[in-house]
C-alpha cells in the first residue's frame, strides 16, 4: 500500500482523536508507521478514538494548535517525517455559535502549524487538510476546481478559505525551496462508522434509530458528495507518499480535491433511503425551522480531475458500498456489540484495500 512509504516513519497527526483522525491513525499503524498525535481532549461520547484502545501504540499528546509556543516546541521534539494537519472546529453550527473559536482554530491554528514547520529537521511531506466548503459556493451544478474562487458565507467556510490563503502565502514566501514538500487537500461530507458528532446526518440518524425514534431532518433536498471516510484518507495518504517520493511533478504547493464520482452526489433523502436498506425501520421527519437563520448550502460538488491526472487517484466505493460500509459498522456497535471495535475498524480498512487492489487503484498496487 502507498509504495510502502510509511513503514517505520514518524508521522504526526493533529486532531488524531477526531473522526477522520482516528481512522487515519488506525490505517497508518496498519501500514507500519510510528504515529504521533496532538489533540485537545474534546472527544465525543462515545468516542471512536477511545474505543480503538491504541494504548501506547499512538504517542498521544494533549495540546492546542492555537498555542504557537507549545506547538513549535512539540514539533521540534517529535521531529516528524510526515505531518497530516486535521485539527479543526468541524461542525458548521458550532462555528456559527462560536465564530472566534472557529477562526482561531481553523485559520490561526493552521497558521501556527505552517510557522512551526521549520522546527522539524527530518520533515519530508506535509498535507494540510481544509474542506470542500472553502470555495465561494454559488450552488451551481458544476464541480468546483482547485483554482475557483475561495470564500464562505458562514464562519466555518470562511475560516477554511482563510487557511487556504495562509497556506498559499506561506508557500510562496517561505517554502518554495524548503527541504520538504507540502500541499493542501479539500474534501467534505465524509461518512463512516465511529462518527458521533452532533448535527451530522448519519450520527443523528443512527442515534435516533438505535432508540427507535424518528430523526429530525432540516434539509432533505440538500445535495452533497457523500463519501466514506476511507476515500479521502486514501487521497491524503497517496498525496503524502507522492510528495515524499518527489517523483510526480506539479504537487508541491498545490491544492487537491478528493471526492466521489458525480453520480454519488445525492440528496439527504436518498442517503437516508439507502441507509434504511441496512437498518430496519429507520424513520425520519422534516423540520427545516430547526436551522433558523444558520443556513447551509443546498448544493455543493467538487471536480476531482486534478487528483486523477496528477496523482492517478480515483474514488474506490460506489454510493451503495459507501452506505453499506457505514451502516454495518454502526450495526456491529449498537446491535451485535462486538468485543473489539478496533478489530472491526481494521477489518473494514482491509476490505477497502482489497477492493482497491481488485479495482487497480494506483496506491494499492
Amino acid at each position: 500500500m502507498f509504495d510502502n512509504v510509511y513503514a517505520g516513519k514518524r508521522v504526526l497527526i493533529t486532531g488524531h482523536t477526531g473522526f477522520k483522525g482516528s481512522w487515519l491513525a488506525s490505517w497508518l499503524l496498519k501500514l507500519g508507521a510510528k504515529v504521533y498525535g496532538l489533540s485537545l481532549d474534546d472527544q465525543t461520547e462515545p468516542s471512536h478514538f477511545n474505543l480503538l484502545n491504541f494504548g501506547k501504540e499512538v504517542k498521544h499528546s494533549k495540546g492546542d494548535v492555537r498555542d504557537q509556543a507549545f506547538l513549535e516546541n512539540y514539533i521540534e521534539e517529535t521531529n516528524p517525517e510526515f505531518i497530516f494537519h486535521l485539527a479543526a472546529k468541524a461542525i458548521v453550527r458550532d462555528c456559527y455559535e462560536n465564530p472566534i473559536d472557529a477562526f482561531m482554530t481553523n485559520s490561526f491554528g493552521s497558521l501556527n502549524v505552517l510557522h512551526s514547520l521549520k522546527r522539524a529537521e527530518a520533515l519530508k511531506a506535509v498535507v494540510m487538510i481544509t474542506s470542500d466548503k472553502c470555495y465561494e459556493n454559488v450552488e451551481w451544478e458544476y464541480g468546483y476546481k482547485e483554482d475557483d474562487q475561495l470564500g464562505g458565507k458562514d464562519p466555518y467556510s470562511a475560516s477554511k478559505a482563510c487557511a487556504e490563503l495562509l497556506f498559499s502565502s506561506f508557500f510562496r514566501s517561505y517554502f518554495g525551496k524548503a527541504g520538504f514538500h507540502i500541499s493542501t487537500a479539500r474534501a467534505g461530507n465524509v461518512i463512516g462508522g465511529g462518527d458521533w458528532a452532533r448535527d451530522r446526518i448519519v450520527p443523528d440518524c443512527i442515534r435516533s434509530w438505535a432508540e427507535k425514534k424518528s430523526v429530525e431532518i432540516r434539509s432533505p433536498l440538500a445535495t452533497r458528495p457523500w463519501q466514506h471516510v476511507l476515500e479521502p484518507l486514501s487521497g491524503y495518504l497517496w498525496l503524502g507518499a507522492s510528495l515524499y517520493q518527489k517523483e510526480r511533478e506539479g504537487l508541491n504547493g498545490e491544492a487537491f480535491n478528493f471526492g466521489p464520482s458525480s453520480d454519488v452526489n445525492k440528496p439527504v433523502s436518498d442517503l437516508i433511503g439507502e441507509m434504511n436498506k441496512y437498518w430496519d425501520d429507520g424513520k425520519w421527519h422534516k423540520n427545516e425551522s430547526a436551522m433558523g437563520a444558520k443556513k447551509e448550502a443546498n448544493l455543493l460538488k467538487l471536480c476531482c480531475d486534478k487528483a486523477l491526472h496528477r496523482l492517478d487517484w480515483l474514488p474506490n466505493l460506489s454510493f451503495q458500498e459507501t452506505v453499506e460500509f457505514t451502516v454495518n459498522w454502526y450495526k456491529n456497535y449498537y446491535l451485535q456489540k462486538i468485543s473489539s471495535i478496533r478489530e472491526y475498524t481494521l477489518g473494514q480498512i482491509s476490505s477497502y484495500e482489497d477492493l482497491a487492489k481488485k479495482r487497480k487503484r494506483a496506491w494499492a498496487k
